[in-house]
């Protein structure tokens, strides 16, 4: 995932994208959070629409509405990481990363 995807994710749970943990502990709350989110973004999706506009770099002719057709929604963004977050709500792990 770019960063700038992954920024969006970990600053709602108040991470960094470079280097982190989410700890057994925070799991639960952190996947509520998420899950808010995503259902938001399932109800207002041209809030995906615009952050992919405003953080994609335009290729050499490539348009807007080319990178609006292959857009990769919050949800689907967001969806490892939940499972993850399931995973380790369930089982008492931590996720870590950039370490």
């Amino acid at each position: 995932m770019y960063q700038e995807h992954a920024q969006r994710i970990l600053d709602l749970l108040h991470k960094s994208p470079t280097r982190g943990v989410i700890t057994a502990a925070e799991a639960a709350t952190a996947l509520s959070l998420l899950e808010h989110e995503v259902a938001l973004s399932k109800q207002h999706p041209e809030v995906d629409v615009e952050h992919d506009i405003h953080t994609h770099e335009l290729e050499e002719n490539e348009t807007q509405e080319r990178v609006i057709q292959q857009r990769v929604g919050f949800a689907a963004r967001a969806y490892p990481l939940l499972e993850m977050l399931r995973a380790a709500k369930q089982d008492g792990n931590d996720i870590i990363w950039g370490v």
